[in-house]
């Protein structure tokens, strides 16, 4: 990235490397505070007509600029006496407006980067300490010329994150991708990531619509990236490497992936990915399409450019599916759900693993127990909430995660589970419907490792029957696995009954060929090794608010845990 400050609608990144100021007079001089108050100005137009009509008094609006920026230098080192302004007899349109400008950086979400090593703005300094002078800078820089024109000191002082949201320090890599990947060559990678929690972002989009498909080209032909616009998140997901380039302004959906997926390190990013997504290609198609490329033995992930792709789970589930694709490829089962080591006080361990699409309650089940369980649990320990896979090894089933974090619907969790971790937190749309929330979960040791299975249950949200309940037929267990049976909560373009294919749209459902045998070999391990198989009854597609059936259930789990 060339500019010192990217502006484009809810999105700004300062590029730390072209610009940086340390103190308030350094970037009132800069010219990114400059681009920010042009940007402002041609919004007034539109949102604010009368403090549009302020401003200009009768010169052009880069002129009103021009003059804007003088006085706000000035009024930061001299004192109002000694300042001469048009602007100035009517100082509460100038409050006004230093306070709308204020209000109109806020609402963007913000972002810093730092290229390590590159450049020499910041040479002296880490991209962290950076980061957190220049929110002192804005800070200070706003309280001050506030407090002259006011003539007082304010009484109340709020510390909010006046600068960025978050800050990434990026390097460039070398990979061993072949020359057909040559498009991607020089596009920076993500080296660190800095993120301020509890985050609040406003994408706007907040649900899912369509599917992922498979395409017989491939997306690179296609790509219409350059190094100038693009990042890539290097991520561990499972035991498998993933490149996920992502166009500039969906960077807030890929440093939200550092709640989600473990971040790879230099060393690891010079081999091959076994995965490759494009998130945000304006190649004007609005798919969301997958291919795998043969020749290279990789599979490639493309997302279209679009306004809707700003909800998080587009970049999520498309690197799930490319990971649930080459684990299949692989002999190893993909299980969109969630899956627990418990331990009670007593010493009993049970490995817990639930089975289900979107708003069955998988997660929600796990947080009943744990709630319920408060007395007698001493260990949660998460190995998935959300997607995990199951393999055999010399005739036994393991299961293993893919993610770090967990991407959960606040709607679903009781009033106070939210908060339990929200100072690690990441806050999506809180105040709407399907309102999420991404906060860490465990650490990658734990996902990588194989952990023994001893109950494996379907959350069925949608059947009035209580509790849990065992299923002795296999032929029964599975169909009702591959049957997929929900009522949609409306988290995607569905709402009510809908069916998916072993309730994973994100590869099962597009390779049902290749499903089908490792379901059947995972099923009859499942049954020789005497795990628990059946289903539980969360209520969920009948009432947010009555929690009951939930109750009961998490009742159940917990008597298994303790008895079997």
């Amino acid at each position: 990235m060339k500019e010192s400050l990217y502006l484009n609608r809810n999105v700004a990144i300062i590029n730390f490397n072209a610009s940086y100021a340390r103190s308030s007079q350094e970037l009132l001089s800069s010219s990114t505070f400059a681009n920010l108050v042009r940007n402002f100005i041609d919004d007034l137009k539109i949102n604010n007509e009368d403090l549009y009509n302020y401003v200009l008094q009768n010169i052009t609006a880069r002129e009103a600029a021009f003059e804007i920026v003088k006085l706000l230098r000035q009024l930061s080192v001299l004192s109002m006496s000694e300042v001469e302004s048009d602007y100035l007899n009517d100082k509460d349109k100038l409050l006004e407006f230093i306070e709308e400008l204020y209000n109109f950086w806020k609402a963007h979400q913000r972002f810093s980067i730092v290229n390590k090593g590159f450049g020499n703005a910041i040479s002296e300094s880490s991209f962290v300490q950076a980061d957190s002078g220049f929110n002192q800078v804005i800070r200070s820089m706003y309280r001050s010329i506030e407090e002259k024109i006011l003539g007082r000191k304010n009484s109340i002082y709020r510390q909010m994150q006046a600068g960025t949201n978050a800050s990434m320090a990026i390097r460039y890599n070398v990979t061993k991708l072949s020359d057909k990947y040559e498009k991607l060559k020089n596009i920076p990678f993500i080296d660190s990531l800095m993120l301020r929690t509890p985050m609040l972002l406003h994408p706007r989009s907040n649900k899912r619509t369509g599917t992922f498909e498979n395409r017989e080209d491939n997306p690179i032909g296609s790509f219409t990236g350059n190094p100038d616009t693009w990042f890539c998140y290097p991520a561990k997901i499972g035991s498998l490497l993933a490149f996920i380039y992502f166009h500039r302004d969906f960077i807030s959906s890929a440093v939200s992936l550092g709640n989600l997926f473990e971040l790879a390190t230099e060393d690891e990013c010079r081999g091959k990915p076994d995965l490759i997504c494009l998130f945000g290609n304006e190649d004007r198609l609005d798919d969301c399409t997958f291919h795998y490329d043969e020749e290279e033995d990789v599979w490639i992930g493309c997302v279209s450019y679009s306004e809707r792709i700003e909800y998080f789970g587009y970049i999520k589930k498309m690197s799930l599916t490319l990971h649930n694709l080459a684990m299949m490829q692989k002999g190893w089962l993909p299980i969109h759900g969630a899956f627990v080591n418990i331990t009670l006080k007593n010493g009993k361990r049970k490995g817990i693993m639930l089975m289900g699409d979107s708003g069955a309650g998988k997660s929600e089940s796990i947080e009943a127990l744990r709630a319920l369980g408060n007395d007698k649990i001493k260990d949660i320990e998460v190995v998935f909430d959300d997607m995990g896979t199951i393999h055999v090894e010399n005739g036994v089933p393991f299961g293993q995660g893919t993610e770090i974090g967990a991407f959960i619907r606040l709607d679903d969790l009781d009033p106070g589970t939210p908060y339990r971790d929200m100072d690690r937190s990441i806050f999506m749309n809180p105040e709407s419907s399907n309102a999420r929330v991404i906060t860490p979960a465990t650490a990658y040791d734990v996902i990588s490792m194989n952990h023994t299975i001893d109950l494996f249950c379907y959350a069925n949200n949608h059947d009035d029957s209580i509790g849990i309940r065992r299923i002795d037929d296999m032929e029964e267990a599975k169909a009702i696995c591959k049957q997929g049976k929900r009522m949609a909560l409306g988290t995607t373009q569905e709402v009510g009954i809908s069916t998916t294919y072993f309730a994973n749209p994100f590869g099962p459902m597009q390779r049902q060929d290749i499903c089908e045998p490792l379901i059947d070999k995972v099923f009859e391990n499942l049954y020789d090794n005497h795990v628990f198989v059946g289903e539980i009854f969360t209520h969920l597609g009948f009432s947010k608010e009555d929690r009951e059936g939930l109750q009961i259930a998490a009742k159940q789990l917990l008597e298994f845990i303790e008895n079997e």
